[in-house]
């Protein structure tokens, strides 16, 4: 069934012109996405040599960066084309992908209250991994060091969760410096201090726990970031809110240019 809103159906070039901008900004991102992934990869040396990328045991922020960059060029350039050449499987593919992509983060969302525990579990394993290879790839760990400094947090569970890089583990026989110690990001800082102390969580683990508290943080970072939820659901939920509006918003102007495009072939086709 084919919708007229007009009495000779044509094209909306309102329609037509303010997907081309809505997209024309996301392909833009997505070039600006892989620029600064490839650029970030070859800084690193990745790009002459991809084994690196397989061996590294946790994730490598660049590999998100570089997904969601071609996620949004290929979403932009179908959108685009689509708009402004009027195709309609460019135009099906982008509202389609659209549409997946929101019912994906739904699914989640509503995965994520329903199955808290199995959530929790899976958060804490991929924290533990990407502990391991802490010291593998220098992306990873200013991730991970940001993540202790601003939620005051140390290790998955706790500072003991350390014992999982082969560089701090306490029952090693590694010979490193940093043996039972944490990384300076566990540390409390000293606000007397201009410059940070990259040594002040060498052999912290040596001591007592009773004396860790005056020294770096005790709390785990999946304690951390569930104590931080409730406090900004609110930010939480209006982010995700106006993420879920210019979704709709896209998937609303496509679908209006594939029905004005649909009406125009069967206007001519008689």
């Amino acid at each position: 069934m084919h919708y007229y809103r007009y009495s000779n159906a044509e094209v909306s070039c309102w329609y037509k012109y303010l997907l081309f901008s809505y997209n024309i900004i996301f392909w833009l991102a997505g070039v600006a996405f892989l620029a600064a992934g490839l650029w970030a990869w070859s800084e690193k040396g990745v790009l002459s040599d991809l084994t690196k990328v397989t061996g590294l045991h946790g994730l490598d922020p660049v590999v998100l960066v570089l997904v969601v960059g071609i996620v949004m060029f290929t979403l932009g350039f179908a959108g685009c084309v689509g708009a402004l050449r009027e195709n309609i499987c460019l135009l099906k593919f982008f509202c389609g992908t659209i549409v997946f992509i929101f019912l994906l983060e739904l699914a989640v969302a509503v995965m994520a209250f329903l199955f808290q525990d199995w959530v929790r579990d899976r958060v804490k394993e991929f924290f533990e991994n990407n502990i391991k290879s802490y010291r593998d790839d220098i992306d990873l760990q200013n991730i991970i060091d940001s993540l202790q400094r601003i939620n005051h947090c140390c290790g998955a569970q706790g500072p003991e969760d350390w014992d999982f890089n082969i560089y701090f583990d306490c029952k090693s026989e590694s010979k490193s410096r940093e043996k039972c110690g944490v990384p300076f990001s566990c540390c409390i800082p000293d606000p007397a201090q201009k410059v940070v102390n990259t040594q002040c969580g060498y052999d912290i683990r040596k001591k007592s726990k009773s004396q860790w508290d005056d020294q770096i943080f005790v709390k785990g970072c999946i304690h951390a970031l569930e104590a931080w939820l409730p406090r900004n659901i609110y930010i939480v939920a209006g982010v995700f809110i106006a993420i879920s509006l210019l979704q709709i918003f896209g998937i609303f102007l496509a679908r209006t240019l594939i029905s004005d495009i649909e009406a125009v072939k069967a206007s001519n086709a008689f």
